[in-house]
């Protein structure tokens, strides 16, 4: 871990060091640990966003790093068919293989470093399994999936897939060549990573060797996460310690800080952290299952319309992603 490196970051576009004599640097305000689980038909996953209050998570809503593990052949698993409403769903597969499709025409295969960025909107029916191939003969499977909120303006929008290989990420380097960054949506230094979003977020996956330690400019109209993928370190202007699993949530201000402990384990010889924040959305949130809306009543809606088949039929076959007020001709059955 991870799949995408680079062989030389010094050749990388560097990130400035802020001034911090006159920016002000974020304090940690809490340090949360995920608690295991098992999600779909019974990968593992860590739920990093537990124990932490909506407020400081807005615009995100829920996310799960998917394992690290090493599946043996027959074990690999993922999802059956399922909806989603008023919200996006971001899945960045770090090692391993995901396949996606959905009822709305998108879909596709992603590995090592790529994304899929799914805008369930006024919603849809998806799943997302390994290939057979992987069933067959087991492998290595980690990745995240986030969930990102949908403004009451969007949450209607019709549903849209992107498709973002690895090599599309931006990548950057700290100033002193110390930590390697893949922007895959938002900003860092006037360079921007390729998803595009409705609600202004920025993500981004660092990996900091033993010892360096990462100084990033960040919108002060953003909150500030930083969950620990693998390794350990300390966050915060005051080096707060963490550890893989571990979630720190930051207060205000211009600049956040991740630092590698001086030694990582044979394991994990480098802190791999994913950095995300967003500007607030700041609405009411009503959340049950795979719908994300505003009120109750959005909610009962919702689950009649899933009900009556109104999010879209599972399509027999493979078809071609289509544009609003276009039709899809299919066969099938809601998700179960």
């Amino acid at each position: 871990m991870p799949a995408v490196t680079v062989d030389d970051r010094l050749v990388l576009p560097r990130v400035p060091r802020p001034d911090t004599a006159v920016l002000a640097e974020r304090p940690v305000r809490s340090v949360t640990t995920a608690p295991s689980g098992f999600e779909g038909e019974g990968f593992p996953v860590r739920r990093a966003f537990a124990g932490v209050e909506m407020r400081d998570l807005d615009p995100f809503i829920h996310m799960d790093q998917m394992g690290e593990v090493e599946y043996a052949p027959g074990e690999p698993k993922g999802t059956p068919w399922h909806p989603h409403r008023g919200f996006e769903t971001v899945t960045y597969i770090i090692d391993g293989i995901f396949e996606h499709s959905d009822s709305n025409g998108g879909g596709g295969v992603i590995t090592d470093g790529d994304t899929q960025w799914m805008t369930a909107g006024s919603g849809l029916l998806h799943i997302e399994a390994p290939p057979e191939h992987l069933v067959v003969s087991g492998g290595l499977f980690h990745g995240i999936q986030l969930w990102v909120n949908l403004p009451r303006a969007n949450k209607f929008n019709p549903p849209r897939y992107q498709d973002i290989r690895a090599r599309e990420a931006a990548l950057l380097t700290s100033d002193d060549g110390g930590a390697l960054l893949r922007v895959i949506a938002g900003e860092v230094a006037g360079h921007a990573g390729p998803g595009s979003t409705f609600t202004p977020i920025s993500l981004i996956h660092a990996t900091v060797s033993p010892g360096a330690r990462l100084t990033l400019p960040w919108r002060p109209d953003f909150n500030a996460l930083a969950y620990v993928l693998a390794g350990e370190g300390n966050v915060g202007a005051e080096a707060r310690p963490v550890h893989t699993g571990q979630l720190a949530v930051y207060g205000a201000g211009d600049v956040l800080t991740v630092a590698a402990a001086p030694q990582q384990d044979g394991r994990t010889p480098e802190l791999e952290v994913l950095i995300l924040g967003g500007r607030p959305i700041r609405e009411p949130v009503a959340h049950y299952g795979p719908f994300v809306m505003n009120t109750r009543a959005e909610l009962i809606q919702a689950v009649e319309d899933f009900q009556a088949g109104r999010l879209g039929v599972i399509p027999a076959e493979k078809v071609p992603h289509t544009a609003p007020g276009d039709t899809v001709d299919g066969t099938g059955q809601a998700g179960r």
